[in-house]
């Protein structure tokens, strides 16, 4: 069983920073990926950052030059630091772990964040 458990979310400003967080525990085996994805009002889940175990990373364009994600591989965590944040960045973001001999997706249950025009 893992756990994948976020925090960070809250309500901010436009132009504000949040910073979330998300730990994996558990029956933790090989990590692949860590990653965040957001769904928003009425829209689908869509992908924002992800980091591989050896480092490289991918961005929407939407939040390319805004957010940064990163990783501490020991602790089994994730961080997706977000500044210039804009309404349209208002979601309910979760976060994902690609894991296992045979790669398995895992989510967490979520984190709202709601920015203020």
């Amino acid at each position: 069983q893992v756990q994948l458990v976020e925090s960070g979310g809250g309500l901010v400003q436009a132009g504000g920073s949040l910073r979330l967080s998300c730990a994996a525990s558990g029956s933790i085996f090989s990590i692949i990926a860590m990653g965040w994805y957001r769904q928003g009002p009425g829209k689908q889940r869509e992908l924002v950052a992800t980091a591989s175990s050896g480092g490289s990373t991918n961005y929407a364009d939407s939040v390319k030059g805004r957010f940064t994600i990163s990783r501490d591989n020991a602790k089994n965590t994730v961080y997706l630091q977000m500044n210039s944040l804009k309404p349209e960045d208002t979601a309910t973001y979760y976060c994902s772990a690609v894991m296992g001999p045979i790669p398995q997706r895992y989510w967490g249950q979520g984190t709202q964040v709601t920015v203020s025009s």
